[in-house]
């Protein structure tokens, strides 16, 4: 069964989230997918994604950039799985395809913004219907992510 888990972007934006989990999900010897809702929203991560840190970059491609299937982290708006990835992450209210061939699917989501706590409710109620294990996290005052349910 495919872990699910959602964070709530109160306090940081989602760049500064995303590319921090995707680190770690490549520190852990894994692939991603990440699901944007839009192409012009892929081009703009695709971009984000090579300077987001004057110290690094975040190894990734989109379909224009070719071999899909050697990216490490693949940008996409549809529901592929180019790079064999076992974590797939989505943005911008990116719709839940069938999620269970993922070890996990994180759902970002900005929690200061009604229309995107509302589609992320909804995502919840359709996730746990489903009979996936759903946790949400969101940060505390000191930046540290919490488990809230």
């Amino acid at each position: 069964m495919t872990e699910v888990l959602f964070y709530q972007l109160d306090r940081q934006p989602l760049m500064a989230v995303l590319t921090k989990l995707l680190q770690v999900t490549l520190d852990r010897g894994g692939r991603a997918v990440v699901q944007a809702g839009s192409s012009d929203r892929v081009t703009a991560l695709d971009s984000q994604m090579w300077v987001f840190s004057d110290e690094s970059f975040l190894p990734h491609g989109t379909r224009a950039d070719g071999d899909t299937e050697h990216q490490p982290v693949y940008l996409t708006e549809t529901d592929e799985n180019p790079n064999g990835a076992g974590y797939r992450f989505f943005v911008d209210g990116a719709e839940f395809g069938d999620i269970s061939a993922y070890e996990r699917a994180i759902y970002l989501f900005d929690g200061r913004l009604a229309d995107e706590l509302e589609l992320a409710r909804n995502r919840w109620r359709d996730i746990k219907t489903a009979g996936h294990e759903a946790t949400y996290w969101r940060q505390n005052e000191a930046g540290r992510w919490e488990k809230q349910a």
